[in-house]
């Protein structure tokens, strides 16, 4: 009995899964609520309706082998819609009150625009523009009587020197064409004053929507995550734009005041140095090539192993090379995995900080062949600067950051990295979610409450062909909150009023404890029962929440105890939830490439392909911006 448990345990172990889903009904005539008696009945016999329950009549047992268990579905990737553009409605910036007066709007007497000529000016102008730049724009010249960024004959300096900043865009990852501007020339026809005049105030407008959707987009990102797939939850953030165009008309260092709005924590300054020194080089640098697909376990024989060794001899250190020394010397190229030349790949991969086992899989292959190109790394960085501005400017003194491409979790204090974990993420089917939230809860000795999605998925159709299948493997089921025999329910209707959850145990899911940040995704980092998931490279393996390594380390940092007084609450034997003292950030994140604690890059494997979705957001959003230059 206790293997059967283990095993069926081990076939639903993920701790949680996708929650917030649609789930459809699995018969049309009746519903979860109708719960029926304790005893085996016949086909014939009719399920009797549960009182305070107004059911219709359930089909006959014989009819329902024919109905298929209903199925939750995981949250959809879509296609990238942008922003739309608008045109910037400045023939409203007409003031009908102004005549002929003599003022001039911005200019110097020799160029004589009176206001009210300028303002006839403004409906000609065409300018397009998000539709949050737009509105600010028209806000902003709709209360100002002189311009920003023209003066004299022409351009004046302070335009000039956001120009520079906006033609810089792509140092910090972003495409200088979306913030393209036409300069009217040095040189033109003092005897087409009226041309000049169109083209100054065409220029003053397009110069305040580009530097204006510059600064949203550093500040925010150009793509709304949200858009990207149901697995991104963010709350975009808001920027003051009429509020920045006010301070630009009048600040001494308008490069400055503009460059300022991009993310200044070191992560970010991280990622914007190791893209400034990828652009510098080329991809001339060796590489070596190794088969797709390659496996090589000790004792094996593989023609490939004579390139794993030319990729130790290109990546290892000189260190590792001189310790090695004799058996690098002596291989021959032969296809024979001997034990020296394991011992030599355990090293390398330790270096490298891989699982030191001898097994070149995917993740030693990777490193040995150099990874990514650099075009692939500058791709990666300018997705990671996008995603970095999703998140807080400033991700606080303390805080937890999990990096589902990287399979780690890494706790920081006092603005520096304490420790890090390995964790264990959702598979590809139940992928964890990208979003950040606040640690509140630690529970020790934690029940573990069954998604809808593994009810549905998953426990249904063993439950529709056996009934008890519950009741036998330890779980605990409620109706309306009422404990009820697993037998005893309707397994043909919908699921919705029903609750499955596994008490504490040596077997349960969510092993000792669980660490809880509440939000609508039941996404939690936990304790787990498997823990050689851990000695994998790739682990994206659960339902969808984040398995811990060594949780109780994790639980005593969040708490700000000890791990003894930990395993004290542990030992105690019961459920029991431990209030955080002070809520702790935690960013649940997916970045390909991201800074370590020492500040160096990292590259990662995109094991959900979401970079791929981020591009595709990219084009659309360049198209758009584009064709409404055109």
């Amino acid at each position: 009995m206790k293997m059967i448990k283990s095993v069926a345990i081990v076939a639903l172990m993920g701790g949680c899964a996708i929650a917030t889903m649609d789930v459809r009904p699995a018969s049309a005539l009746t519903l979860m609520d109708f719960i029926r008696g304790g005893r085996k009945r016949t086909p014939e016999q009719a399920y009797p309706v549960q009182p305070g329950y107004d059911m219709m009549a359930p089909q006959r047992l014989e009819d329902r082998t024919a109905v298929k268990p209903p199925k939750v579905s995981s949250p959809r990737y879509y296609t990238y819609k942008p922003e739309q553009m608008r045109r910037i409605a400045t023939d409203r910036l007409v003031d009908p009150v102004v005549t002929g007066s003599v003022q001039s709007y911005g200019f110097p007497p020799m160029l004589r625009i009176p206001l009210a000529d300028a303002r006839k000016l403004l409906p000609q102008v065409e300018v397009r523009a998000p539709a949050e730049v737009a509105k600010a724009v028209e806000a902003f010249y709709a209360g100002r009587t002189d311009f920003v960024w023209i003066g004299g004959e022409g351009v004046n300096g302070r335009a000039r020197a956001a120009l520079a900043v906006l033609g810089d865009a792509a140092k910090v990852g972003l495409d200088p064409k979306d913030y393209a501007v036409t300069v009217p020339a040095d040189d033109f026809d003092r005897a087409d004053m009226v041309a000049r005049e169109k083209d100054l105030v065409q220029f003053e407008i397009a110069m305040s929507a580009a530097v204006l959707t510059y600064v949203e987009d550093t500040v925010r990102g150009r793509i709304d995550p949200n858009k990207i797939s149901g697995y991104h939850d963010f709350k975009r953030k808001s920027v003051d734009l009429v509020a920045f165009l006010d301070k630009a008309a009048i600040s001494a260092d308008i490069a400055a005041l503009i460059e300022e709005r991009n993310p200044k924590n070191p992560q970010f300054v991280a990622l914007k140095q190791e893209l400034e020194r990828l652009r510098a080089e080329t991809d001339a640098a060796p590489r070596i090539e190794i088969a797709p697909g390659t496996l090589l376990k000790p004792g094996d024989n593989n023609p490939e192993l004579a390139n794993i060794i030319a990729g130790i001899k290109l990546k290892a250190s000189e260190a590792l090379k001189t310790e090695h020394a004799v058996v690098l010397a002596g291989y021959q190229g032969t296809p024979e995995y001997t034990p020296e030349l394991v011992s030599l790949v355990e090293a390398f991969q330790k270096e490298q900080g891989l699982k030191a086992d001898g097994v070149v899989g995917q993740a030693s292959i990777r490193v040995l062949t150099g990874g990514d190109t650099t075009a692939s790394k500058i791709n990666k960085l300018e997705i990671a600067m996008e995603q970095a501005r999703w998140l807080p400017n400033d991700l606080g003194n303390r805080y937890v950051f999990i990096n589902q491409p990287a399979f780690m979790a890494y706790y920081t204090d006092q603005g520096a990295e304490q420790f890090s974990m390995r964790v264990v993420v959702g598979s590809k089917a139940n992928q964890t979610y990208f979003f950040h939230d606040e640690i509140q809860t630690v529970e020790v000795n934690p029940y573990w409450g069954v998604p809808q999605s593994i009810i549905v998925n998953e426990m249904l159709p063993k439950l529709r062909s056996d009934p008890s299948y519950l009741d036998r493997m330890g779980y605990q089921v409620e109706v309306g909150g009422q404990v009820v025999p697993s037998y005893a329910v309707d397994w043909y209707g919908s699921t919705n009023s029903i609750a499955v959850r596994q008490p504490p145990s040596s077997d349960n899911a969510l092993g000792e404890l669980k660490i809880l940040f509440p939000n609508s995704h039941a996404i939690y980092m936990h304790d787990t029962p498997s823990k050689s998931f851990f000695k994998r490279d790739q682990r994206a393996l659960s339902h969808g929440c984040v398995r811990l390594a060594e949780p109780r380390r994790m639980a005593a940092a969040v708490l700000g105890i000890s791990m003894e007084d930990v395993g004290k609450e542990i030992a105690a034997g019961h459920n029991r939830a431990l209030p955080v003292p002070q809520k702790v950030p935690v960013y649940v994140s997916y970045f390909t490439a991201w800074p370590n604690k020492d500040g160096k890059v990292e590259y990662f494997n995109d094991v959900y392909e979401r970079d791929m979705y981020m591009n595709r957001a990219f084009d659309a959003t360049r198209k758009a911006r584009q064709q409404a230059e055109g």
